[in-house]
């Protein structure tokens, strides 16, 4: 069974949950597993937010008014 359908068999099988007691594990168990961030996903975004600096630093940024004027001129409106 693919995950595409064990997914969708996992939702019947919640939508068919009369207990609100399961309910809150089953939301317990998502927020955990929601705040685990995956390593590889953490390192990149660490990896971008240490550019992100240092291209403030060398004042290679744009103002509110030019980002918009330059997704207007690619979107030609």
């Amino acid at each position: 069974m693919d995950l595409q359908t064990r997914k969708l068999h996992f939702i019947e099988e919640v939508l068919a949950i009369n207990r609100e007691s399961i309910i809150d594990k089953l939301e317990s168990v998502l927020k955990k597993e929601r705040k685990s961030t995956d390593p590889v996903l953490k390192e990149k975004l660490i990896s971008r937010a240490l550019k992100a600096n240092e291209d403030i630093k060398a004042g290679r940024v744009h103002s509110r008014q030019e980002a918009e004027a330059k997704i207007k001129g690619r979107l030609g409106i």
